[in-house]
């Protein structure tokens, strides 16, 4: 029988750990003293480049301003919401399981497979870096899933309709 071997993601999944949480939030504040050093970056050669340019060409260092302040406000946004997701992390409690990410592996497809289970069906657990569990998930599971998951979005997608319709009505 023929097959071939094909690319897929896997969902890495990590119960939580008081180590997980200390990991993530310490990412996440990394993350935000970077975006720091960079607004600070950012201002201090803003204000050279704009001095300078304000000499040969006003309304060109105005509109320069304009950016670099619009982008200092990007950055600040960005920095605040690592920094509000370091405080969930911290709420997250321990045994349950968050999604980390996706990992690519390989899978050996053959004539008759289900294609979305083999590609889509994969998660893998782990705990402090320690593989606790592969799941490979059926058809029938990932159907429950999938509604799972559209069924709250859906649900959200027809309340904000309803809001919508009521503020349009007169």
């Amino acid at each position: 029988m023929a097959s071939v071997t094909v690319r897929r993601n896997i969902v890495l999944k990590a119960i939580v750990t008081d180590k997980l949480k200390q990991e993530v939030a310490d990412e996440l504040q990394e993350a935000a003293d970077e975006i720091s050093r960079r607004l600070e970056e950012l201002d201090a050669a803003g204000r050279r480049y704009i001095t300078d340019l304000q000499r040969v060409d006003l309304q060109r260092a105005m509109a320069l301003r304009s950016q670099v302040e619009s982008e200092k406000r990007r950055q600040q946004e960005m920095r605040e919401r690592l920094l509000q997701r370091r405080e969930e992390v911290r709420k997250w409690e321990n045994g349950t399981e968050v999604v980390r990410g996706t990992i690519e592996g390989f899978v050996e497809v053959k004539e008759g497979d289900n294609l979305a289970v083999l590609l889509t069906g994969t998660e893998m657990v782990i705990e402090d870096d320690i593989v606790k569990a592969i799941r490979q998930f059926s058809p029938e599971e990932l159907s429950a899933r999938l509604r799972d998951v559209i069924a709250p979005a859906e649900a959200e997608e027809s309340e904000a309709e309803d809001v919508i319709g009521r503020i349009e009505t007169p």
